[in-house]
C-alpha cells in the first residue's frame, strides 16, 4: 500500500475505533481537548513535528513552525508540541498560509492559536485547544522540528499517521500501521453490523453486548 492508499484507508475511519485497535495492542489510545478550530472537521496525514518551549533571550532562532511548513508536503499534518500552554498562540496566520500554499493537510497544536478567521478563509484545518491573541514573540521558541515530540503524554515521531476529529487525535505509528489498520477496520464493519441490527428492530441488550463489540463472539 502506497502512502496516499495509507492515508485514505484510515481516512474511511474515526478517531474511536482507532483508538480502540490502539488500545487492543497495547498503544497509547486516542487523547481529547484537541479540537477543530477553523470550520474542518477531520484530517488525515503523516506528522510533521515541531517542539516549542518557553523563550530565553539570547541569539533569534528561527521563527516558530517555519522549519516545519517548509519540510512538510501534500500528505502531511504539521503537530506543534506546546505543552498544551493556553496562555499564548503558537501557531498564527501566516504559519497557516505557508502550510496551505505548499499543501499540507492540516496543523495539530497542543495549545492554543491565533489567526483562526484567516485559516477559516484558506479552507486551512487547524486543531486546537483553543484560540487566544496573545503572540509567541517573547514568549515561545523552537526547540526542535523532525524530532519526537510528546502531546498530552504521547509520544510522536516523524511520519507517524495522525487522524484527528470532532471526537480526539490519535497517533499511529507508522511501523505498525498496517496493523492498527486492519484491526480498526474490522472494529469499524462490527460496529456498523451493529448498528443495522438495531435499525431492523433487534433490542439493544441482544445486539449490543461485549462480546460482540469485542469480537470475541463464539469464541
Amino acid at each position: 500500500m502506497n502512502d496516499t492508499s495509507l492515508l485514505d484507508a484510515f481516512a474511511d475511519l474515526d478517531s474511536a475505533a482507532v483508538s480502540d485497535a490502539l488500545d487492543g495492542l497495547g498503544k497509547p489510545s486516542g487523547i481529547g481537548g484537541i479540537i477543530p478550530v477553523t470550520g474542518v472537521s477531520k484530517i488525515v496525514g503523516f506528522a510533521v513535528t515541531v517542539e516549542l518551549e518557553p523563550y530565553t533571550p539570547g541569539p533569534s532562532g528561527p521563527h516558530i513552525g517555519s522549519t516545519a511548513v517548509a519540510s512538510a508536503g501534500g500528505n502531511d499534518v504539521i503537530v506543534v508540541a506546546n505543552n498544551g500552554r493556553t496562555d499564548v498562540s503558537c501557531w498564527g496566520g501566516l504559519l497557516s498560509l505557508g502550510a496551505s500554499l505548499r499543501g499540507v493537510r492540516g496543523t495539530i497544536a497542543d495549545g492554543c492559536c491565533r489567526d483562526l478567521g484567516e485559516a477559516r478563509e484558506l479552507g486551512y484545518p487547524v486543531f486546537s485547544r483553543g484560540g487566544i491573541p496573545a503572540t509567541a514573540r517573547g514568549r515561545l521558541q523552537q526547540k526542535s522540528t523532525g524530532m519526537p515530540v510528546e502531546i498530552a503524554g504521547v509520544w510522536v515521531a516523524p511520519g507517524d499517521i495522525v487522524l484527528a476529529d470532532e471526537t480526539g487525535t490519535v497517533f499511529v505509528p507508522r511501523e505498525h500501521a498496517a496493523e492498527i489498520l486492519a484491526k480498526a477496520q474490522a472494529i469499524t464493519a462490527r460496529e456498523r453490523s451493529i448498528a443495522q441490527d438495531l435499525r431492523n428492530g433487534i433490542a439493544l441488550p441482544d445486539t449490543m453486548h461485549d462480546a460482540r463489540l469485542a469480537g470475541s463472539e463464539g469464541k
